[in-house]
């Protein structure tokens, strides 16, 4: 496997690094996300993502009277698993088509509720008891990622739990995503889709956009720092959710 990543180097994406919020007239990340984009290599690939996030957000859950906020759901293909665990569960997402998606995917699933992040910031303080973000932190700029850490700790009840997952910490190098990806994928049954994914993925707009505006990346100091400021205790958990373990995921309490 070692051979294999070693021999993506000449495709790879530069080091993640954020570059500033001048960003003129080019594609945002919200943009990025609002179509149909390549970052899977196949459906299975979709499949087994949305799945094993769905697995591990459910295991998050306490008491079926929960009321849960994904926050950058994406697709969110296995919500509905998630849901029959929850009283109510929120899917949030910036990107228009991806909501449009969702509200059709679980038109009829009455514990499924699909917000707009305006939405969200109309629902009621101390309202929730799980709040998840997942692989999101990396294209939100710091200044909105401080004014959410707000807004999440007034939706929060004062026993509630705020997840920040899959946090790229500084100097990960992008052939260590590349090998979890190709473990994944040994493991899932699609390594031949998931190479081909890797060197297709290095010529596209991904690639494009991530070298104009940047990935945020943070070192578990810093995201102490920020949710310390927000007025949270922090701890850092021993396993990440998804498939990567190379990222860090963080529980946050209301003080």
């Amino acid at each position: 496997m070692d051979a294999v990543v070693r021999r993506l180097e000449a495709f790879a994406i530069p080091r993640y690094e954020s570059e500033g919020d001048d960003e003129g007239q080019r594609m945002n990340w919200r943009d990025y996300w609002n179509q149909d984009t390549p970052i899977y290599v196949n459906e299975r690939h979709k499949l087994l993502h949305y799945r094993q996030v769905a697995n591990d957000i459910a295991d998050l859950i306490i008491s079926p009277r929960s009321n849960v906020l994904d926050y950058g759901c994406g697709e969110a293909l296995f919500a509905d698993r998630v849901a029959t665990h929850t009283a109510r569960l929120y899917l949030c997402d910036g990107a228009p088509l991806v909501r449009e998606r969702l509200s059709e995917r679980f038109n009829g699933e009455s514990r499924i509720q699909v917000l707009s992040p305006e939405d969200m910031n109309a629902l009621p303080d101390n309202s929730l008891d799980l709040i998840v973000v997942n692989s999101l932190l990396q294209y939100l700029p710091l200044e909105d990622l401080r004014r959410l850490l707000k807004t999440w700790h007034a939706k929060l009840k004062s026993d509630g739990r705020l997840v920040l997952a899959d946090v790229i910490p500084p100097g990960l190098s992008p052939l260590t995503d590349a090998k979890a990806l190709l473990i994944f994928a040994g493991q899932g049954g699609f390594l031949a889709a998931a190479l081909t994914g890797l060197v297709r993925t290095a010529f596209s707009d991904y690639r494009k956009i991530r070298e104009e505006i940047g990935l945020s990346t943070y070192s578990e100091a810093e995201i102490a720092d920020l949710l310390r400021d927000a007025g949270f205790n922090t701890e850092r958990q021993p396993r990440n959710l998804g498939h990567n373990q190379a990222r860090m995921t963080f529980v946050g309490r209301p003080r």
